[in-house]
C-alpha cells in the first residue's frame, strides 16, 4: 500500500471523524496558501519577465512580442483545453459551482495542475484577466483531492470545497474575512455555523501563509486618505456611484457573455483557436492604450495582465481624466474579448480595476464641481478622488460578481480604509439592484447555463419567490431528441428500436435543422406508417418560448394554450431549436423551492 494511503488509513484509525476533519481543514489551508503564493510569484515574474525582455528589444520587436506573447499563450491555453483539459477555460468559479453540486465535490488533480499552468501562462504573458478566480478552482482542486485521501464518505469530500475555495480567495485578496462571506454569498447561499468553523480554520492558515510570504500590506496602498469623512456629501457621490456602476456592469457582463456564446455557437470547430485570436486582440489593444497614454506623460501598461499599478495611481490622484477614459475603454475590451473567447483567468481583478478607474473619473468631475460650486467641509482633490474610486470599486463587483456583502468587507480588506462605509453600502446595495434587476441570473451561473448546464438542483434556485422570475433557460432541457419532417412514422418508429418512444412529445426539423413543429407520443402512434411526420404538423399553430422568458409566464401560457411542452428557441433565429420546457420542469422547480 502506498505511504499516502497509509498515513490516511493510521488517521482514520487514531482520530474520530470531526477530528480528522479539522485536520483536513489544516493541510487545506496549508496547501492552499502556500499553491496561491506561487501562482502570484509565477504570473508577476513571468509578466515582468515577458516587459523587460520586450522593452530591452525596442522598435518594432518590442510591438511584435507584445502582440504575439498573448496570442501564443492563447494558443497554448485553446490545444490543452481542447484536448487535455476542458474545464480549465474561464475562471474556475462556474466549473467549482459545477463539481459541488453536480459531482459531488470531485475535481480532478490535473484539472488543479492544468489550471495553475494555463492561467500562469495566460495571464503571466500579458492577457488582461485576473489570477483570483482560478486560484479558487485550484485550491478547490487541492481540497478535494485532500478531502479524497482523507475520507471515503463523498459528503465529506462535497463538504471539503467550500473550505478550499474560501482558503484559495484569502491568500489570493489576503482577505480573510470576505473569503468568508463570499463562500457563503457564491457557493452555499446560506450561511451555516456548521460550515463555518471549518472554512474559518482553512482561511486563517491561508491567509497566514500568504502575508509571511508575501508580507503584511494590502493589495492596494489607500494610506493617502486620512481624511474623516463627513457622511452627508459622500452619499450624493455613492448613490449616482451606483446606479452608474450598476448599469455599466450589465454592459460588461453583456458583453462578455454575447462574445462567448458567439464563440461557442459560431466557431465551435474553432474551439482551440478562438482564445489566441482574443490574446492577439488585447495584445493589439493593449499597445493602443500604450500609446494613447504616451502623450499624457509615462505610458501605461496596465491593459496587460492584472494591471494594478494604474489603479494605484488613480488612488493617487495622478491620472489625467483622458487616460482614466483611455485605459477604462481599453482594459473593458480586453477583458471581454480575452474572457469571451476562451482564456483561461478570472474576472475579479479586471472587474476591481474598472470600478476604480469608473470611480477616479467621477471623482474628477466632484473636483471639478466643487471649483464651480465651493461646497463646504468638502476634502482636497486627492481624499476626494482617492474616495471616489473606493467607492467605484465595491459598486462595480456588486454588480458584476453580484456578492454585496463581499463587495463591502473585500473594499476594507483591500485598501484597510473604513471611513466611507455608509455611502459605500448605499452604492454596492444600488448596483446590485439595479444589474439584478437587468439580469435576474448572476454572471457565473449564466456561464454555466450557456455551457448547457442545467440548474435544478443549486441550492440558489430553491428560493419560492425568486424562481418564478428566472427565465426558462435555468431549468430548460437542453439535450432533446428531435425528428425529421422528411421521414416516415414507420421509419421514424425503427429508429427508436427497443427503446420506442418514450417522451411526451418531439420537435420536428426540417433539412436545415430549423424548427418546423411538434408532435405527440400519441399523434405518432395513431398515425398511419407512411404517413410523413411533416403531415402532422399541417396547420399546428406552434408555441415557442425564448430563453430569456421567466418561468412565470412561460407556465401561465402553456397553461392556458393546454401545452405540456414548447420549443425554446433564439429571439434572434425564431426556427433555431435550443430546447424544451415542460410543466414537469416547472412543477419540479417548484417542488424543490419548498424543500
Amino acid at each position: 500500500m502506498p505511504k499516502g494511503k497509509l498515513v490516511a488509513e493510521w488517521l482514520r484509525n487514531r482520530l474520530d471523524d470531526k477530528q480528522r476533519f479539522l485536520v483536513l481543514c489544516i493541510l487545506i489551508g496549508l496547501a492552499c496558501g502556500i499553491s496561491a503564493v506561487l501562482f502570484h510569484w509565477s504570473i508577476h515574474h513571468l509578466f515582468e519577465s515577458l516587459w523587460k525582455f520586450s522593452t530591452s528589444l525596442g522598435g518594432w520587436k518590442f510591438y511584435a512580442v507584445m502582440v504575439c506573447a498573448p496570442g501564443l499563450a492563447g494558443l497554448v491555453v485553446g490545444l490543452v483545453v481542447k484536448f487535455c483539459c476542458s474545464d480549465a477555460a474561464g475562471s474556475g468559479i462556474p466549473q467549482t459551482k459545477l463539481a459541488y453540486y453536480n459531482r459531488g465535490g470531485h475535481i480532478s488533480s490535473m484539472t488543479g495542475f492544468w489550471r495553475f499552468v494555463l492561467s500562469s501562462i495566460y495571464c503571466g504573458l500579458g492577457n488582461s484577466l485576473g489570477r483570483e478566480g482560478p486560484t479558487v478552482h485550484m485550491s478547490s482542486a487541492i481540497s478535494s483531492r485532500l478531502g479524497r485521501w482523507m475520507f471515503n464518505d463523498k459528503n465529506r469530500v462535497r463538504s471539503a470545497l467550500p473550505v478550499g475555495m474560501a482558503a484559495g480567495i484569502a491568500a489570493a485578496f489576503n482577505a480573510p474575512l470576505s473569503a468568508i462571506t463570499f463562500v457563503f454569498e457564491e457557493l452555499l447561499d446560506n450561511f451555516s455555523m456548521k460550515a463555518l468553523g471549518g472554512i474559518v480554520v482553512a482561511v486563517v492558515i491561508a491567509a497566514a501563509v500568504s502575508r509571511t510570504l508575501l508580507g503584511e500590506d494590502p493589495i492596494l496602498d489607500s494610506h493617502f486618505i486620512n481624511e474623516e469623512f463627513i457622511t452627508s456629501p459622500w452619499m450624493v457621490v455613492g448613490i449616482p456611484m451606483g446606479v452608474i456602476a450598476g448599469l455599466l456592469g450589465h454592459v460588461f457582463v453583456s458583453s462578455v457573455l454575447g462574445v462567448r456564446g458567439l464563440c461557442k455557437n459560431r466557431f465551435a470547430k474553432w474551439s482551440w483557436l478562438t482564445p489566441a485570436v482574443g490574446g492577439v486582440c488585447c495584445g493589439l489593444v493593449g499597445l493602443l492604450a500604450l500609446q494613447l497614454t504616451s502623450g499624457y506623460g509615462d505610458p501605461h501598461n496596465s491593459v496587460f495582465s492584472i494591471g494594478y499599478e494604474s489603479l494605484e495611481r488613480a488612488f493617487e490622484d495622478k491620472l489625467v481624466w483622458q487616460v482614466i477614459i483611455i485605459l477604462l475603454v481599453c482594459k473593458f475590451v480586453a477583458v471581454v474579448l480575452n474572457y469571451g473567447t476562451g482564456g483561461s483567468g478570472g474576472l475579479f481583478s479586471p472587474t476591481l480595476y474598472l470600478g476604480g478607474m469608473l470611480g477616479g473619473l467621477v471623482g474628477l468631475l466632484v473636483v471639478l464641481s466643487n471649483g464651480f460650486f465651493d461646497f463646504p467641509d468638502w476634502p482636497g482633490a486627492h481624499q476626494v478622488i482617492g474616495g471616489c474610486v473606493l467607492l467605484g470599486m465595491g459598486a462595480m463587483f456588486s454588480a458584476v460578481v453580484r456578492c454585496p456583502f463581499t463587495s463591502l468587507i473585500i473594499i476594507f480588506e483591500m485598501t484597510r480604509n473604513y471611513s466611507l462605509i455608509l455611502p459605500l453600502m448605499a452604492g454596492n446595495m444600488l448596483a446590485w439592484s439595479i444589474s439584478r434587476k437587468l439580469r435576474p441570473v448572476a454572471i457565473y451561473d449564466a456561464l454555466l447555463v450557456q455551457d448547457g448546464v442545467n440548474l435544478k438542483t443549486f441550492a440558489a434556485y430553491r428560493g419560492s419567490q425568486d424562481y418564478r422570475k428566472l427565465p426558462v433557460s435555468t431549468i430548460m432541457t437542453y439535450d432533446v431528441t428531435t425528428l425529421d419532417v422528411s421521414k416516415t412514422v414507420e421509419e421514424t418508429v425503427r429508429d427508436f428500436g427497443a427503446q420506442g418512444l418514450i417522451y411526451h412529445s418531439y420537435p420536428i426539423l426540417n433539412e436545415e435543422g430549423e424548427l418546423e413543429g411538434i408532435v405527440t407520443r400519441h399523434e405518432i402512434e395513431e398515425a398511419d406508417a407512411e404517413t410523413l411526420i411533416g403531415w402532422l404538423i399541417t396547420d399546428q399553430e406552434l408555441l415557442t418560448v425564448p430563453p430569456e422568458c421567466s418561468i412565470r409566464d412561460a407556465a401561465q401560457l402553456m397553461i392556458s394554450k393546454n401545452y405540456q411542452q414548447v420549443p425554446v428557441v433564439s429571439l434572434a433565429q425564431p426556427k433555431k431549436l435550443l430546447g424544451v420546457i415542460t410543466l414537469n420542469d416547472i412543477a419540479r422547480q417548484q417542488n424543490a423551492s419548498v424543500l
